[in-house]
């Protein structure tokens, strides 16, 4: 007998380069450099793979938007009633990591929770430049990718998540949290698999 999230009908997710968005997210200092304020154990074993979806993708003629969580100095945030105060705008903390520097005709935009979707711009730049598909990269999986995924889905998205381009808080929430979302809200796939994609 099926579990109830093995009831699913896996359509094969075709990818037009052109009509398509690589999502990097949160590759910031206070998530991934020694001296940040929350840093991932091991986050950036990331970014080798991150690196070459972003080369194929730049080569393929696919649009790139960075999203950075920022939150503005001195202002409450209802987030850190949760968190610990991380990402503060203007500071080192806040910024794109080295190893992975926007270029000029990329997109930057800033988000203040979770999904980089939540009254953002994000939606907007997708639909102005015709874009049907997501490939979405970074940290964490289960926090700011999940919901960013999740999001995409509901917005009519088709969502492609490489495995080995994200990481979650843990193992076991990696693997919770990529099950998921293979199972309701997108495609996840070996970064071979994507690549071959942006053919």
């Amino acid at each position: 007998m099926k579990g109830f999230s093995e009831h699913f009908n896996k359509a094969e997710v075709k990818v037009n380069p052109k009509k398509t968005a690589v999502i990097v997210v949160d590759l910031l200092n206070d998530f991934m450099k020694e001296g940040g304020s929350m840093v991932l154990a091991e986050g950036m074993v990331v970014v080798p793979p991150i690196k070459q979806v972003i080369e194929k993708a730049k080569a393929a003629g696919t649009l790139i938007v960075y999203v950075k969580d920022n939150h503005r100095k001195g202002v409450p945030d209802k987030e850190f009633l949760i968190r610990e105060p991380h990402c503060i705008e203007g500071t080192w903390g806040a910024e794109i990591i080295d190893e992975l520097q926007p270029l000029d005709d990329d997109y930057v935009i800033k988000k203040r929770r979770f999904s980089s979707f939540f009254q953002t711009e994000l939606d907007l730049i997708l639909r102005n430049h015709d874009i049907e598909t997501l490939i979405v990269v970074g940290v964490v999986t289960n926090i700011c990718v999940r919901s960013t995924v999740h999001d995409g889905f509901f917005l009519g998205y088709k969502c492609i998540v490489p495995k080995e381009c994200v990481m979650a808080t843990s193992e076991r929430e990696q693997e919770s949290s990529l099950w998921d979302i293979d199972t309701h809200y997108g495609w996840v796939m070996s970064i071979k698999e994507v690549l071959s994609r942006l053919e």
